[in-house]
């Protein structure tokens, strides 16, 4: 196996795999065709395998071609970010903040405010997107994830618990607060399905037996967390919501929680960091930042 000796073929194999052709190719490196197909056979020699399959009218990439143009194409993106944000001065005044719908709608942004009072001089950009995001990209400095947890985890930030939340609006005149009695008379309302809400019943000793679910309309599911806190908000009925997502609700008293034991939940919120801005002094900022604010809400939650 030959080590690669030169790099230097590499920015004309990623323009050509991009565009599947050397004549676009070349016009955007401003080369000749000829010279960029000179500079990929050159490649593909101290490479020792093809990375293109070459038909009169087109080329096309090869399995290793393909395998190498991601990586390639990856690698010169983060470079690019790299030498726009160093042109720019940025690196160390713009914090980049990647998270889910739910957490940004619902916690993350309400708070930001309390962050840049603190650190007025970062600029911050924040990237709402359920799909998982490669955490060594240099867009990314931090990321706030959701999913399944586990206590001990450096990464944890919190360990969510469901709570069952309605809208003041559901009171009756006179009603100061419902309870987990009143839980038959409206409409629960649950994410995907009703199997948190038997948890909680069973929790709190309010499952009879394996017949009483019966008693309760497990009628209205939805798919996206925030959405689900919201429809409570709108008063469409009682929702069993991870505490995070209501938390911001619950201050502001457009929300309120039953009184009974929360459920236990696998899933929780992890802090990333990009490997290569650790050391950075914002990261550090908002590492710091966010896990107090994260230990404030841990204490008003009652288990």
């Amino acid at each position: 196996m030959k080590p690669l000796r030169s790099l230097s073929g590499l920015v004309d194999f990623e323009a050509a795999a991009r565009w599947g052709s050397f004549k676009l190719a070349a016009q955007e490196l401003h080369k000749t065709p000829a010279a960029v197909s000179l500079q990929v056979k050159q490649l593909e020699e101290a490479l020792d395998f093809a990375l293109f399959v070459r038909h009169p009218r087109h080329i096309a990439l090869t399995a290793k071609g393909q395998e190498l143009a991601i990586a390639v194409g990856r690698m010169l993106g983060e470079l690019r970010a790299k030498v726009a944000a160093l042109q720019r001065g940025d690196d160390e005044a713009v914090l980049r903040i990647s998270t889910t719908h739910s957490f940004a709608i619902k916690w993350l942004v309400p708070r930001m405010p309390r962050f840049t009072k603190l650190h007025p001089e970062l600029d911050l950009r924040i990237d709402s997107n359920d799909i998982p995001v490669d955490i060594e990209d240099d867009a990314v400095d931090v990321a706030i994830r959701f999913g399944p947890v586990r206590d001990g985890d450096p990464a944890l930030l919190f360990h969510e618990r469901l709570v069952p939340v309605y809208s003041p609006d559901l009171l009756a005149p006179g009603e100061a607060e419902l309870g987990l009695a009143d839980l038959a008379r409206f409409p629960l309302l649950c994410e995907r399905s009703p199997e948190g809400w038997l948890q909680l019943l069973q929790e709190n000793r309010a499952l009879k037996g394996k017949y009483d679910k019966g008693r309760y309309d497990f009628s209205r599911v939805f798919t996206h967390w925030g959405v689900l806190a919201q429809a409570a908000v709108a008063g469409q009925g009682i929702a069993l919501v991870p505490y995070g997502i209501a938390f911001q609700d619950i201050l502001a008293g457009s929300l309120r929680v039953l009184p009974c034991r929360s459920a236990p939940f696998g899933s929780g919120y992890k802090l990333l960091v990009n490997p290569h801005k650790e050391a950075m002094t914002k990261v550090r900022y908002f590492r710091e930042w966010i896990v107090g604010e994260m230990d404030e809400m841990r204490k008003t939650l009652d288990q």
